[in-house]
């Protein structure tokens, strides 16, 4: 049925209005709207937003399909109530040429569940030497506007300059993962107290701070754009908040982890905890909420990293670092952000689907809920409360640091341009 009705729904959590779906387009927004030749969705109490937009991904294709796929990333994003997400360039091979992204992308368009955005590494191999492809991945069919060698830093200032005046020609973006390797060579997890206790290897807040304070520099002196990954510390903020203070073209995402978690957690020994950059402290969890609902944080991003059992379930030193978190995103931002009065629907509205796509250039996605706009959307349950279940998730990997939690809101139903790919808490 090309036409749907979604009926009482909460558009961005205010007043009940009806919106009406007429193929992959928005043709009414209003109450009252007649459903005649329509499919109903009824959406009394539920929150409508626009379609989610995660600026940053791991898909794990190609190399990794034991951890993840094309395929079964993009039902966990549909599941989690995204209609976009950015794929990370670390794959094996490494997407630092246009066949790699144009396959990404192909294998995207095929699946169906979401669109898919590949991220084209900055250097060659992510070895920091030389600079991919970027011009070419850029004019390829995948079209890519965001470069990253996330998993690891582009440490030389040299190569950083370069990537950063490379992409101004054509409006494209330079995503740093901000950590300065010499700094963090050993490295278990946050050093403070915690680490100091259990013995483990600490990485200091300074490695992120250090190299996000360089890159802002060099985006004002370049006059580019520069996009920080995972941003982690207090400190980090305060480097962020003044960057744009001066007018320097930046900005920065926050996970749903460092949202919540804290390196208190790694007294398990458990490594679900283990991740990069790592769970950080208290204050660090307070100073990167406010700076969400300020506006110094532009964006949350799930850093979806998924693993295969045996890459987690194993010792603290050799587990392999990272979460999931496109199925249980939204749900961590409604307890940390929304039930807690920082931000309203609204604003996650902008955190989640508006900015990053204006940040990544996601044409037809984070766009208002209103006549005219493509019918991306996503429907929400904001009342559902529950336990995290990881063995009903649509990823291939279960590394999830909520198993057993409960958690609010649940995403029911999430439409691409008109097609709905969750109906009913189901993938279709």
């Amino acid at each position: 049925m090309s036409k749907i009705l979604i009926r009482g729904a909460k558009v961005l959590g205010g007043e009940p209005q009806d919106v009406l779906i007429d193929g992959q387009t928005i043709a009414q927004v209003g109450a009252g709207l007649s459903a005649e030749g329509a499919e109903v969705v009824e959406a009394e109490g539920k929150v409508l937003l626009p379609g989610l937009v995660d600026l940053h991904t791991h898909l794990r294709e190609p190399g990794r399909e034991d951890s993840e796929t094309v395929l079964t990333g993009t039902r966990a994003a549909a599941s989690g109530g995204y209609t976009a997400v950015f794929a990370m360039a670390n794959t094996f091979p490494v997407a630092d040429t246009a066949g790699v992204v144009e396959q990404v992308w192909r294998l995207g368009r095929e699946h169906g569940y979401c669109d898919v955005r590949p991220v084209g590494a900055v250097t060659v191999g992510l070895e920091g030497r030389k600079l991919a492809e970027l011009g070419a991945m850029h004019e390829s069919a995948a079209g890519v506007t965001v470069f990253s060698d996330d998993g690891k830093c582009v440490d030389d200032a040299v190569i950083m300059r370069r990537a950063l005046e490379y992409v101004k020609a054509f409006g494209g973006v330079v995503a740093q993962h901000a950590q300065e390797p010499r700094l963090t060579e050993g490295a278990q997890m946050n050093e403070g107290v915690v680490s100091a206790e259990l013995g483990l290897g600490g990485w200091p807040a300074v490695a992120e701070e250090s190299i996000i304070a360089r890159d802002v520099l060099l985006a004002e002196h370049v006059g580019s754009r520069v996009h920080i990954c995972h941003l982690s510390t207090a400190g980090s903020v305060e480097i962020v908040r003044w960057a744009k203070s001066r007018g320097i073209d930046v900005t920065a995402e926050v996970t749903p982890h460092h949202l919540l978690l804290t390196d208190e957690m790694v007294r398990t020994y458990n490594p679900v905890y283990k991740v990069n950059p790592p769970l950080r402290t208290e204050r660090d969890v307070h100073a990167l909420r406010e700076a969400l609902a300020d506006g110094t944080i532009d964006i949350v991003a799930t850093d979806h990293a998924p693993h295969p059992h045996e890459d987690k379930d194993c010792e603290w030193a050799a587990a392999a670092m990272g979460m999931v978190g496109l199925e249980t995103a939204l749900s961590v931002v409604q307890a940390t952000m929304v039930d807690t009065g920082l931000l309203d629907w609204a604003g996650v509205a902008d955190r989640m689907s508006l900015a990053p796509a204006r940040i990544g250039r996601a044409t037809g996605h984070g766009r208002p809920v209103s006549a005219g706009e493509p019918a991306n959307l996503t429907l929400v349950d904001t009342a559902y409360r529950g336990q995290v279940d990881p063995a009903g998730f649509a990823s291939r990997s279960r590394n999830t640091p909520y198993e057993g939690r409960e958690l609010p809101g649940r995403v029911t139903h999430t439409w691409l341009r008109g097609k709905a790919t969750l109906v009913d808490g189901k993938l279709t």
